[in-house]
């Protein structure tokens, strides 16, 4: 019998009669099919990694939400800046060498003099018992005190009786009564200026403004408080009205949601969480209230907008809707929302990390460049807008190569692909130097809704939701303004009881870009009112 070659690559020289030649036959078959189970068990292998790998990046994203730090800041090192320099960790409060701030200025405080004098056996000597003379002028300091009081106001009302015999006059004539903002109510202005405030300016819940009143010997029920908020809210009507008109005039506006609970059953919606919308322009902010997330919300909106730059996040409503499709309104994306991604890819992916780091660097760069180039003198200008064109293009060819690498990891591909997928909106700052690069703005202003519903979860009907959007959206137009809600809810709220408990029929001379000067120094909270027209 012929020898059996088993050596790789030999040829086979087995007789057909050889018994060993089926056993051989069936060895190959069996080594080809562990081969392919050996590569499937590899690649489910691999697979698995790639699933770990992910799941733990997941586990490592939802830890950091929970339990992380909010702030994203980082330190960096731009042009200008001295690498070699050792940093050193900046101390809390005033820096030494720095001038202090000073004393608040407290000129605008009523003044109430109070004298102290030694008493009589302190103004004579101790030894020989001769008087002290009074000396000219006095030694003064001041100490700032708050005295918050209740009190009633007993109107009396004269009564006069005619004395000629002229019929058309009654028998006794009585004094015109006081103006009631809630006509037959029993509670004052400054009460209900106080409510206000405290709830929707300084976010107490409803049952801890009233312990403090109690405290003051006002005792309110909450039904008391609830019913006199209802028939207020009509007389902000045209107040919001007009902050909504000079809204729409405006060509640049920060928008975001944040949601609101509101306790009302809706057919077909399910849960409470309804949402609450910001627009907010240079001079004006307005909150609208909405069971939905949809792009029907902007898009009512801005019906009547003739055009104009929404600067947004990159949520998929604001892309759908219709001024946004047929080019009335132009969309710039937040770059602090893009940095959240490759920042988070960072922190959770241990393998990505300096990856996700470069480029968190290289946008960070972009808000240093861009920032050097708003604050260049004209003659600077031109020099300084090259070198952001420039980096900007930098980034393009980045990301268009990394993109083109088909072995590149599934996580960056995805933020890659975003950046691309936005790049239209993320870079129109570029040419236009107004446009902020991103959204902080209506961020920060949605903060004292996201605070209050904290605090008191959200409103139990659906007049009270909306009652609470126009609030926060007068209160975020007064501040813009640098307003004392106070003084001008005080001025606004007298006129509405002058004119019988209704709106005036003047309400918008009220609003702070239709003032004059006098009455916006009038109001002011600071010194200085900022110029926001």
């Amino acid at each position: 019998m012929e020898m059996l070659s088993v050596l790789p690559g030999a040829v086979s020289s087995t007789c057909s009669a050889c018994p060993w030649k089926a056993e051989l036959t069936e060895a190959r078959c069996q080594a080809h099919y562990w081969k392919a189970q050996h590569q499937r068990a590899k690649e489910r292998e691999a697979k698995l990694k790639q699933e770990v790998e992910a799941l733990k990046a997941k586990v490592k994203e939802l830890d950091r939400r929970l339990f992380g730090h909010s702030s994203e800041s980082r330190s960096h090192q731009h042009e200008g800046s001295d690498p070699g320099k050792p940093k050193t960790k900046r101390r809390r409060g005033q820096q030494p060498g720095r001038p202090g701030p000073g004393r608040r200025d407290t000129g605008t405080l009523p003044v109430q003099e109070e004298h102290r004098v030694l008493a009589p056996e302190e103004r004579c000597c101790d030894r020989c018992g001769l008087p002290f003379e009074e000396f000219p002028g006095t030694e003064d300091s001041e100490v700032i005190e708050i005295d918050v009081r209740a009190y009633k106001r007993r109107i009396r009302r004269h009564r006069y009786q005619p004395t000629c015999q002229c019929p058309h006059l009654p028998g006794i004539l009585s004094a015109p009564g006081a103006p009631k903002l809630i006509p037959k109510g029993r509670y004052g202005v400054s009460l209900w200026v106080t409510i206000l405030l405290d709830k929707y300016a300084y976010l107490q819940p409803t049952h801890r403004l009233l312990d403090e009143l109690r405290s003051h010997e006002i005792d309110l029920s909450m039904g008391t408080v609830t019913g006199g908020l209802k028939k207020l809210a009509p007389l902000f009507d045209p107040i919001r009205a007009e902050i909504i008109r000079k809204n729409l005039e405006q060509c640049q506006w920060h928008a975001d949601e944040t949601g609101w609970r509101v306790f009302v059953p809706v057919e077909g919606k399910v849960g409470w969480r309804w949402k609450l919308w910001v627009f907010q322009s240079a001079s004006t902010v307005v909150f609208v209230l909405d069971p939905t997330r949809e792009a029907r919300v902007p898009e009512t909106y801005f019906h009547d907008a003739e055009g104009g730059v929404l600067i947004v996040d990159r949520f998929s409503s604001y892309k759908a809707i219709i001024q946004v499709k047929d080019g009335r309104i132009l969309l710039a994306f937040c770059w602090v929302h893009v940095r959240r991604d490759f920042l988070g890819i960072a922190q959770d992916w241990q393998a990505h990390h300096d990856w996700g780091l470069g480029w968190v660097d290289a946008i960070g760069l972009l808000f240093h460049l861009n920032h050097r180039r708003l604050e260049a003198p004209s003659e600077q200008f031109a020099q300084r807008d090259q070198a952001l064109r420039e980096a900007v293009e930098r980034m393009e060819r980045q990301r268009d190569e990394e993109l083109g690498d088909e072995q590149l990891h599934p996580v960056r591909r995805k933020a890659l692909k975003s950046l691309r997928n936005h790049w239209a909106g993320l870079t129109l700052f570029v040419e236009h130097p107004e446009i902020p690069m991103d959204n902080n703005t209506a961020e920060r202003t949605v903060r004292n809704a996201v605070c209050a519903r904290k605090v008191f979860y959200g409103s139990y009907s659906e007049w009270s939701g909306h009652w609470a959007a126009t609030m926060f959206s007068l209160l975020a137009t007064l501040e813009l303004w640098a307003m004392n809600p106070r003084r001008w809810l005080s001025s606004y709220l007298q006129a509405c009881a002058e004119a019988g408990g209704q709106p005036p029929s003047d309400a918008a001379r009220w609003l702070p870009w239709n003032l004059s000067s006098p009455q916006r120094e009038a109001m002011a909270a600071v010194a200085d009112t900022a110029d926001t027209s």
